[in-house]
């Protein structure tokens, strides 16, 4: 049969990690900005079960694929993990993968349909081109079955499209980031999950501006899920040794847990205190679960042969928060200071961004590429760079750089000149 004309389009874009990266899925305050990259979703409604989907990027690249959805079904029903199976993490399972939750979620009739995307988000780079896609064939998918959600609910179910379906264990940031980002303005979201405060503006002369390493990311590497399973793993270490055992922490609702289910309810102080002693360095999956027996996340497994950085993934999150709490109390304040006082102000916030970086590395989700930028940002505090650190899940991907006025931000331009050069590669920018 023909493709109906089309029913709705929708578009949503790319975010840049500021500060909080990682540090979502234990409760973070995160700080994200919205890029000028989007992706934009076209579909028109059928009524065969076929979905063709077609996407193009900025730079030319065609990808097409077609499939019957009945195939995605259990029987008649919709079932995450049957349909991931069938999937098996393919780029289409982002964009389809929407139909499947809200079939579930919110009872929409799909039966199909014609998916034309375009996107200048780039893939791979940190700054959240599953996140913008999902996110965008959401709003596209509601016009045409004339939903509405309520707060961040949209955000909320897209999630659910990359944990369940797509099979990547990200936190909430990505899609909050994606869905509700003010131009030229900070996104404070409390992940806990979500927990969204008033956008806080941006100097006029003060740049956050990505660097693209050339270091393919991706949220469902093995490292990525280490550090988030090990974190939850130093959770479960910290609830025991205050007196619950598993049986209790598996049952009970983790928001009626100690801390309310999360890690970064827990002060600096108050870790070092009484918990960072108890935390082995590393600790192997099988010894973990005969001891410990369980942990509170429900998109992770403890891996009986992983070894897990369990202090390291435990301690990042709860100084990170510490970390974004006094990026955001300055960045607020540098707005009413001028002369030393401000510039005092700006380089404190660069010092935690490299704080993050530092930790991001500790955890084992540096890489060389992004430590040379960081080290090249580092190295031009003269000139108007202030602060640098890697972004979102790590292990290549994006490197957010602190600029101040037009000589920082001709700075950070020069460097990336360097780096294209150096690799002789075309590496994105991120304004």
């Amino acid at each position: 049969m023909k493709a109906n004309a089309i029913s709705a389009e929708a578009w949503a874009p790319g975010r840049l990690d500021v500060m909080g990266g990682i540090a979502d899925y234990s409760g973070s305050l995160v700080l994200q900005m919205p890029i000028r990259q989007q992706t934009s979703v076209k579909l028109a409604l059928r009524d065969d079960f076929i979905c063709n989907i077609h996407s193009e990027t900025s730079v030319g690249e065609k990808l097409s694929a077609s499939l019957d959805y009945r195939e995605l079904l259990d029987g008649q029903q919709v079932s995450y993990t049957y349909a991931r199976e069938k999937l098996k993490q393919s780029w289409i399972a982002y964009i389809v993968g929407c139909a499947l939750v809200l079939q579930q979620e919110k009872g929409i009739d799909f039966r199909g349909a014609d998916f034309y995307i375009h996107s200048d988000v780039p893939l791979g780079k940190g700054v959240s081109s599953s996140a913008s896609l999902e996110v965008s064939s959401m709003k596209a998918l509601a016009q045409a079955f004339r939903l509405s959600f309520a707060g961040t609910e949209l955000p909320r179910l897209a999630q659910q499209v990359e944990n369940h379906v797509v099979g990547a264990p990200c936190g909430l940031m990505d899609q909050l980031a994606s869905a509700f980002g003010a131009p030229g303005k900070l996104l404070p979201i409390i992940c806990q999950p979500d927990k969204i405060a008033e956008p806080v503006a941006v100097p006029e002369d003060v740049y956050f501006i990505g660097i693209d390493s050339g270091v393919r990311h991706s949220v469902g590497g093995a490292s990525y899920s280490d550090v988030r399973c090990g974190a939850f793993m130093g959770y479960s270490i910290i609830l025991q040794s205050l007196g619950l055992d598993h049986a209790t922490i598996e049952k009970t609702n983790p928001s009626d847990l100690p801390f309310q289910g999360y890690l970064c309810n827990i002060s600096v102080p108050e870790f070092e205190n009484k918990f960072a002693a108890l935390l082995p360095e590393r600790m192997k999956g099988d010894a973990f679960l005969s001891r410990y027996g369980v942990t509170t996340d429900r998109v992770t497994k403890v891996n009986t042969n992983t070894v897990y950085a369990i202090r390291q993934s435990t301690l990042h999150p709860i100084y990170e928060n510490a970390r974004v709490h006094k990026f955001m109390q300055l960045l607020k304040e540098v707005h009413h200071l001028d002369g030393t006082a401000r510039l005092s102000y700006l380089q404190e916030m660069g010092a935690l961004m490299y704080g993050s970086h530092e930790s991001y590395s500790r955890c084992g989700l540096g890489s060389e590429r992004t430590d040379e930028i960081v080290n090249l940002m580092r190295s031009h505090p003269a000139d108007g760079i202030a602060g640098a650190k890697i972004t979102g899940g790590g292990s290549g991907g994006t490197v957010c750089a602190l600029a101040i006025g037009e000589e920082g931000k001709r700075a950070v331009k020069r460097v990336h000149q360097h780096l294209c050069e150096k690799y002789e590669t075309d590496l994105v920018l991120f304004e």
